[in-house]
């Protein structure tokens, strides 16, 4: 049985031919049951991007994904990047912030 997590890494890698993809399953950060995969980081890194907007970069990633996103993926933290931008990041991107929990804290 083929998992979300490989579903996603999959449509991606058709959709945009990156040059460096990671898809980490973050679900475990959240308050959810053991072993879901709810929560997702997707580092994507393709010449599709090129002269892009951050906003239209994301949507391209969301229409790719719509089926999971209407299934059980809660959330997508998305990192959608150039070849350019990846190597003047050094090949890097923002760990994701830990859970709140949903609470309201402040």
């Amino acid at each position: 049985m083929t998992t979300i997590q490989e579903t996603i890494q999959t449509k991606l890698a058709s959709a945009f031919a990156p040059l460096h993809l990671e898809v980490v399953n973050e679900s475990h950060m959240h308050n959810v049951p053991e072993g879901s995969e709810s929560h997702f980081k997707v580092v994507l890194v393709s010449e599709a991007f090129k002269g892009e907007k951050l906003i239209n970069r994301h949507r391209q990633v969301n229409k790719v994904l719509t089926e999971e996103l209407q299934g059980g993926v809660h959330a997508l933290a998305l990192h959608t990047l150039t070849p350019e931008d990846w190597f003047d990041q050094g090949g890097k991107v923002a760990d994701s912030p830990p859970c709140l929990g949903g609470s309201n804290r402040g």
